[in-house]
């Protein structure tokens, strides 16, 4: 019998959550599309783990060790893509409203990378 798709793909099932806590933990961290490249060489141990340059967290999931510098070069922080589709930088300006991260009086929160 065929397996539908997604059932019982864990591997899968982590990337995806993972790659949410990255771009929710970058946009926290002030770690932006525009930035990212200046950010690897930051001393805070929290950008480091982030983006790879300390631990191997990406390794765990069958990623490189930059999967979460590669997110965010190359689609940005969650509030880059928040704005730039339906935020302050799109034609309908949607505000971020719970959308916004927990310190911003949002509900977004991510677990932190370790």
């Amino acid at each position: 019998m065929a397996q539908q798709c997604g059932q019982g793909d864990d591997q899968w099932f982590n990337i995806v959550k993972w790659s949410l806590f990255a771009m929710l933990n970058a946009e926290e961290l002030g770690v932006s599309q525009a930035n990212v490249d200046e950010q690897l060489s930051s001393e805070n141990p929290d950008v480091m783990r982030l983006l790879g340059q300390d631990g191997d967290f990406g390794e765990a999931m069958g990623l490189s060790s930059d999967w979460a510098y590669q997110i965010v070069k190359q689609v940005g922080n969650y509030a880059d893509i928040y704005d730039r589709n339906v935020g302050a930088d799109s034609d309908f300006n949607i505000a971020r409203g719970l959308n916004a991260l927990w310190k911003d009086g949002g509900i977004q929160y991510a677990r932190p990378i370790r």
